[in-house]
């Protein structure tokens, strides 16, 4: 028999570690290849991790609610054979081009605990292994607004602040101050949600938010406390999108095993006008605008428990109706089974909100940073709406819907917000009978 290190995997760019929130099995217990045996929590998703071994469960090494880095072992497993994953094995990070000398590097090694209590401003976004060594390293805020990080977003990444105190008292790495130094007061403000004052009466209930709830809401005050949001409206004919797609679903779920919903379409849509006018997919860096090069669409997903999160469609522009389908349908399960990796959550340049699958008509979505658009797609109701004809006016039954677009008003004008919105408007009103799927 031989031992085998049970590790915390890698979870996408800028996720260094992650919470424990359940063991689902317990020490002595038998697991499987590919059985998920701990439930974590980073501030994206919650996930399950799977074991890539068949064993026993002889000791775990993280309990509830402690916090693990990426490539740090959880458990250690009993399995068949001899020789269990070696050192090598365990931690597989790369080595920064320009190797820090050995004090700097010891800094990975050390707890991240103390990072906890290091405050930075609401626009610096750091890694909890960021913000360690920049406290032991003794990096001031000023400082770090001089890194130019390589990472998503340009955040700062484990390389670059290693890079930068390799050279840190000769020559700066590289120079971004202009970009931070110059962005509005408001950014540059510490951003969390307001702590509520209210005191229970008798018989209230009271309910602890759980973490998910805590983040959602730190992160909508954040994205109102940063963007002006301005909301524009619509009310679309969609009358045809509502035919084709009663024409399609039998005919793609029995071809494809996968349902067909209204919201490839208003994807497809949203992608169409977005190549239209480009600088809505954009995001906002001190007084720089960035263009985003990609179109990956957010999709506000209402989870079972009450909590909502946004898993992304990549490179939606590249896909087809049937692909945009199937990668809806997997987001969309995974994201209700808590099957989502971290992933999975990041890099949105544009969100949809489908408040009508809730039966309401319109709402005033909030834009989450560092978009600066979202579309909110309202119920499809039947009404009576006033047709023109070569033979004059008429009254006739349609399937309309409203739509609502916020947008980020310190670089999204009213003409830009409301060109797009007509635009994905246009794209759905016109949809064509014939099109193909």
């Amino acid at each position: 028999m031989a031992e085998y290190k049970l590790l915390l995997p890698s979870m996408g760019e800028g996720v260094m570690e992650a919470t424990i929130i359940t063991w689902l099995f317990n020490e002595g217990d038998n697991v499987k290849e590919d059985d998920s045996v701990v439930e974590i929590a980073t501030d994206k998703v919650d996930s399950d991790v799977p074991t890539p071994v068949s064993g026993k469960i002889v000791k775990i090494l993280k309990q509830k609610d402690e916090v693990a880095k990426v490539g740090e072992a959880i458990a250690i497993l009993e399995i068949e054979g001899e020789g269990g994953n070696t050192a090598s094995e365990e931690v597989k990070t790369e080595t920064p081009a320009s190797a820090p000398d050995t004090e700097t590097l010891k800094t990975i090694e050390e707890p991240l605990q103390a990072a906890a209590n290091v405050e930075f401003s609401g626009d610096l976004y750091l890694s909890p292994l960021v913000k360690s060594i920049a406290q032991q390293e003794n990096i001031s805020e000023s400082e770090l607004k001089t890194i130019k990080g390589s990472g998503l977003e340009g955040r700062i990444t484990k390389e670059d602040i290693l890079a930068y105190v390799s050279n840190r008292g000769n020559q700066p790495v590289q120079q971004a101050a202009p970009v931070q130094e110059t962005a509005p007061a408001a950014v540059k403000t510490p951003v969390s949600a307001p702590v509520s004052t209210v005191s229970a009466a008798a018989g209230d209930e009271i309910i602890p938010m759980d973490r998910m709830r805590k983040i959602i809401a730190e992160n909508m005050v954040k994205a109102k406390h940063i963007a002006p949001h301005v909301t524009s409206f619509i009310e679309t004919d969609v009358t045809n999108v509502v035919k084709w797609r009663n024409k399609h679903k039998d005919i793609f779920e029995k071809r494809e095993g996968e349902k067909l919903t209204f919201m490839p379409i208003f994807v497809k849509a949203i992608v169409k006008a977005i190549q239209d006018f480009p600088m809505i997919n954009v995001s906002i860096s001190g007084e720089n605008i960035i263009k985003k090069k990609n179109i990956n669409i957010g999709m506000a997903t209402a989870l079972p428990d009450g909590n909502l999160i946004v898993p992304v469609i990549k490179n939606a522009d590249q896909l087809s109706l049937s692909g945009l389908a199937k990668a809806i349908n997997d987001l969309a399960y995974r994201a209700r089974n808590k099957k989502l990796r971290p992933e999975d959550t990041q890099g949105a340049t544009y969100t949809i909100s489908n408040v009508g699958s809730f039966g309401n008509l319109m709402g005033t979505p909030i834009i989450p940073q560092p978009q600066v658009a979202i579309l909110a797609i309202g119920a499809i109701v039947k009404k009576p709406a006033v047709l023109e004809t070569k033979d004059g006016d008429v009254i006739a039954i349609r399937q309309l819907m409203f739509m609502s677009h916020s947008y980020d008003h310190r670089v999204v004008d009213g003409s830009l917000g409301g060109m797009m919105l007509k635009h994905v408007h246009d794209y759905l009103q016109n949809w064509d009978l014939n099109t193909e799927i």
